[in-house]
């Protein structure tokens, strides 16, 4: 019996010393040591609401992000920021469950969130993309950080790389709510994914623009996808989803890694700031 308590009291007390990832589940004294253990340095995965196919879920963009991020804090400790889907999305308004937030406060938005985060010891976040609608807002905002001073830096992971021996693709047009991401989505919940739903649309490129290369207009997508539907989902597999999601792990755990590592940033970034006030003195 006297083991079995001090086994018991052992099991208690690691459990105890472990802090979670994610930040809503921290208490605030929790949070403390865990903004410490990160060595200030937070995640900000970035979701969407928007119509995936006949077959997926609305939230689908926001489960693959965050699943990715979660399992790459555990790998590099990270404190994770809740459910984030404040994005970009214009072009799915016409869809069932599109959730569309202006763009003025799309900005607004999540200069607030990266004000707050850093207010709370958040002094490099990395901001985790997880919807190809927000490819051209992050980088931009990123930009935006330059405006005026601020006492962190923002970092923004767009697309992992996969290596060499990645299963077979068996569609040629694979991007939303396609064969890869199907794939992924049946990793990260295999519960909602309806694969018997894939095929009850089309998929395919509808090529409604005539116009030369370099000459870009926002309906473009809605030209090509109506349906907010690219590829077939029909074709995902389980493997493909594996083979993925490894590689989608390491390399944004890869990013923390050098995030917290990056001491140059924050310097040049104050560097800038201080130039910026009088630019006839500036250091360069």
């Amino acid at each position: 019996m006297r083991n079995l308590a001090i086994l018991v009291c052992a099991a208690t007390s690691v459990f105890s010393q472990t802090l979670s990832v994610k930040w809503d589940e921290l208490t605030a004294a929790d949070f403390e040591k865990a903004i410490q253990k990160a060595q200030n340095t937070c995640v900000l995965p970035f979701g969407i609401l928007e119509k995936h196919g006949p077959h997926l879920p609305l939230g689908n963009d926001l489960i693959n992000v965050r699943y990715v991020a979660l399992h790459a804090a555990d790998q590099e400790y990270a404190v994770v920021f809740p459910e984030y889907y404040f994005g970009q999305i214009f072009e799915a308004k016409h869809e069932p469950g599109t959730i569309a937030y202006s763009a003025k406060l799309q900005l607004e938005l999540l200069q607030e969130t990266t004000d707050e985060m850093a207010r709370n010891g958040c002094k490099k976040i990395v901001i985790v993309n997880g919807h190809g609608g927000n490819n051209n807002l992050l980088p931009f905002f990123a930009q935006s950080q330059l405006a005026t001073p601020h006492d962190y830096v923002v970092y923004v992971f767009m697309r992992p790389t996969y290596p060499a021996g990645r299963p077979q693709l068996h569609s040629r047009n694979d991007q939303h709510a396609g064969e890869s991401e199907t794939s992924h989505t049946m990793i990260a919940r295999p519960d909602l994914v309806h694969l018997d739903r894939a095929a009850s649309e089309s998929g395919a490129d509808r090529n409604r623009l005539d116009l030369p290369a370099g000459v870009y207009t926002g309906i473009w997508w809605y030209a090509k996808f109506p349906n907010h539907y690219a590829g077939d989902g029909a074709a995902a597999y389980t493997a493909l989803g594996e083979f993925d999601m490894k590689p989608c792990f390491a390399s944004t755990a890869t990013s923390i890694r050098a995030v917290k590592a990056d001491q140059a940033g924050a310097r040049l970034q104050s560097e800038l700031f201080e130039g910026s006030r009088q630019p006839s003195t500036a250091k360069r």
